[in-house]
């Protein structure tokens, strides 16, 4: 049974979809003004996987993640370079593209850009005017007025007094509360701007999501995920004026990812703290940025260091080490079992056993770190069987591969990733290589081995690890 922590409640609670077999899940996506970061990186491929598993369980998603193609960060970028907006937010949605197609993210079931839903956001801010839910201010902004919403802050888990109190928000006499936020800002000389009831503009921020949540997930959805950054004041904002338009419950349960961080600081483009994904796919396999998103808990941040890095390398090398060498390329179907020499339910045992183990993980909050734990579980028994019981190695490898699969692992063919050189010091090239394993090989043969480990010593040197089995020496990036 599926349990979500959900961040309204701040527990973990038994899903439930709406309906039966189908779920909405709304993610918040970029803002294309420049490359994304690998703190964006985490938090996409954490939904990845969240959206991998729930249809590896049968469900069907519906999974909407939007694109903010207009706000004061994407105008500015845009004026210094002394280009129409558009073309900056095209470049950056191509780049962004490229770099999720590296990560194997999974496409969404739509991606709609906020520009392409002004009208729906105007019918909505109406609604909220026409309800008293807010008001224009002296200078023609329209603002939603929080103190008209009673909830306002629980989704934060902030008390509306003390946010007062406590508020460092730049003093604006328009608004009649520090908190009150913007949903329609009058045009300004030389930016882009929409008609409206209220005069040339543009939307804030907040309002766009809940127009487009409410055009492709309905007025009530399953899930609401993003970054936790978002919990306030985005997705506050977004639940106050959705439940205020619709009357209805926004959203049933909420999921943040936790923050990857630079020397314990959120990684950020504001803060100049971040690593491209593009320039972190220079020096690292892509699977290892999954990795390292997935092996801590998705709801904990986790530390940008080599250290970090590092031992994400090392797990994927491991678990592709057991892969190496074994034949994939039939399923363990009814009619293939033959082929193995496994009687059917020593097989039905092992998927049960392990499959079992890993479903309880994810059902608990997506527990990814367990779900890998399992992972190497079925390693370890590959290893135990490959010399003992090769057939058995085969279907084990076959629902290693299965179940990594669900996480967005082990889609690489092992020799691959093994020998994949990308930011390691290898200076050699594969046919010097491989003539040096030749030659140690020779001299091993021949008992020669003070010359057997000066060429292992010149291979580790430049990079290259060796392993000696029984079916010949074999080498992987160190």
């Amino acid at each position: 049974m599926l349990k979500i922590y959900n961040t309204l409640s701040k527990q973990k609670e038994i899903f439930k979809p709406l309906q039966p077999g189908k779920i909405d899940l709304y993610v918040c996506g970029v803002t294309p003004y420049d490359y994304c970061h690998i703190g964006h990186g985490r938090v996409f491929l954490i939904f990845d996987v969240v959206i991998r598993y729930l249809r590896f369980i049968n469900f069907e998603v519906n999974y909407v993640r939007n694109i903010t193609d207009i706000d004061d960060k994407i105008i500015k970028r845009a004026q210094e370079r002394n280009i129409p907006f558009n073309a900056l937010t095209a470049e950056f949605i191509e780049a962004m593209n490229t770099d999720f197609q590296h990560l194997n993210i999974l496409p969404p079931t739509v991606e709609p850009c906020a520009t392409n839903y002004i009208p729906q956001m105007i019918d909505m801010i109406q609604q909220l005017v026409d309800k008293k839910y807010a008001y224009v201010g002296e200078t023609g902004d329209v603002y939603y007025d929080i103190q008209k919403f009673e909830s306002y802050g629980c989704l934060s888990h902030r008390d509306l007094d003390d946010l007062k109190a406590g508020s460092r928000v730049e003093i604006n006499d328009a608004k009649q509360h520090p908190f009150d936020f913007v949903l329609w800002k009058m045009a300004k000389p030389n930016e882009p701007s929409w008609e409206s009831p209220w005069g040339l503009g543009r939307p804030g921020w907040h309002i766009e999501c809940s127009a487009m949540s409410l055009t492709h997930c309905g007025e009530t959805f399953d899930i609401h995920g993003g970054g936790p950054d978002l919990k306030f004041p985005h997705h506050e904002n977004e639940r106050a004026q959705s439940e205020a338009a619709t009357s209805k419950k926004f959203v049933n349960y909420w999921m943040h990812v936790g923050f990857v961080q630079q020397d314990k600081e959120k990684m950020s483009k504001s803060l100049n703290n971040f690593l491209t994904i593009r320039d972190f796919l220079k020096h690292y396999h892509p699977e290892v940025l999954r990795y390292f998103s997935v092996m801590s808990h998705y709801r904990s941040p986790i530390d940008y260091a080599t250290d970090n890095i590092d031992v994400a390398g090392r797990g994927l090398l491991r678990l592709y080490t057991a892969l190496r060498g074994i034949s994939l390329e039939k399923p363990v179907e009814k009619n293939t079992l033959d082929l193995f020499m496994v009687a059917e339910e020593e097989i039905q045992s092992i998927q049960a056993s392990f499959e079992k183990k890993f479903q309880d993980a994810m059902n608990d909050d997506f527990n990814t770190p367990e779900a890998i734990a399992v992972l190497f579980e079925i390693a370890h028994e590959i290893n135990r069987q490959r010399e003992a019981a090769p057939e058995k190695a085969i279907v084990l490898a076959i629902h290693l591969k299965k179940l990594g699969n669900i996480l967005g692992l082990l889609y690489s063919e092992p020799e691959a990733f093994l020998q994949n050189t990308r930011g390691k010091a290898i200076d050699l090239a594969l046919g010097e290589i491989e003539q040096l394993i030749a030659e140690r090989e020779k001299a091993r043969k021949s008992k020669q081995w003070a010359e057997s480990d000066r060429i292992r010593n010149i291979l580790l040197e430049n990079g290259i690890l060796l392993e000696d089995t029984a079916k010949g020496t074999i080498w992987h990036a160190r």
